[in-house]
């Protein structure tokens, strides 16, 4: 994310970060290069038209083209709540139905800093053997996930979930310029690899190749394999709502099914 303060250092910023000429950005956008120059050299004011004209070009994201709108002095693209705020509580109370609907597997919702928000009962089950300290205040289910003291010693494939999701954080980080999540990724980065960790196995050696790469846990009740889908609200009209991701995980295997039906139904009230 650009913390320059004027339009036209976040204008160079972003098109420097896309690697673009200002003759390539003013071509696709539809405006003369001198025109483009003089937006971002400060001598041209730009309509707001303009402004998302070239976030679209840019491929600026929400929450970064309103910084552009409000530099250009213009109103933002939208609403930014905060996700305490009460107008979301409808909207977080669809995402527990959204979390609760996908048991007896699990599911849970971060932001775009991979914070939780919200988790079913089985994703909290999963994080029962993480250490106490990852868990307290808010939660970053990457590091969780990866830290030496969090699920990292039962992931059997280590290094190819740590390759996937550094991938991952690595192309936010590409598109959002967001300094977090660049720091989340360098943290994560250096956790080492747990005693024991299998050798590194390149996507497409396995039964799932093609589709995803599997989150493999080791459990009291064998090998859990699970496959995870992104679902995000693409018609928001929030700016926190449009960040909103839920993560659900599905069995990758019978096995893992059988296990999580039979866990689900041991904690139901008799």
């Amino acid at each position: 994310m650009s913390t320059a303060s004027t339009f036209a250092d976040q204008l160079r910023t972003w098109r420097n970060r896309r690697r673009l000429s200002q003759l390539a950005l003013a071509s696709d956008a539809g405006l003369s290069q001198r025109h483009l120059s003089f937006l971002e050299s400060g001598k041209a004011r730009p309509s707001r038209d303009m402004v998302e004209r070239l976030a679209l070009h840019l491929a600026v994201p929400p929450r970064e083209t309103s910084a552009l709108l409000v530099a250009a002095g213009f109103a933002p693209l939208a609403e930014t709540r905060a996700i305490d705020h009460p107008e979301m509580e409808i909207a977080l109370g669809v995402v527990e139905m959204i979390l609760n609907g996908h048991a007896p597997h699990p599911s849970i919702a971060v932001d775009r800093h991979w914070t939780l928000l919200r988790a079913n009962a089985a994703a909290r089950f999963l994080l029962a053997s993480v250490t106490p300290t990852l868990l307290a205040g808010p939660v970053n289910v990457l590091r969780v996930s990866l830290h030496p003291e969090g699920l990292a010693p039962r992931i059997l494939n280590f290094r190819q979930w740590r390759s996937h999701i550094l991938h991952r954080l690595s192309a936010q980080v590409e598109t959002s310029g967001d300094t977090e999540l660049a720091a989340l990724h360098d943290e994560i980065a250096s956790y080492p690899v747990p005693p024991g960790a299998r050798p590194y196995r390149p996507f497409g050696e396995d039964r799932h190749a093609g589709i995803a790469i599997p989150l493999q846990l080791a459990s009291e009740a064998g090998t859990l394999s699970f496959l995870s889908t992104t679902t995000v609200f693409g018609t928001a009209v929030d700016i926190q709502l449009s960040e909103l991701v839920i993560e659900s995980f599905f069995p990758a295997d019978a096995e893992t099914a059988a296990v999580m039906t039979r866990i689900a139904a041991q904690e139901e009230p008799a």
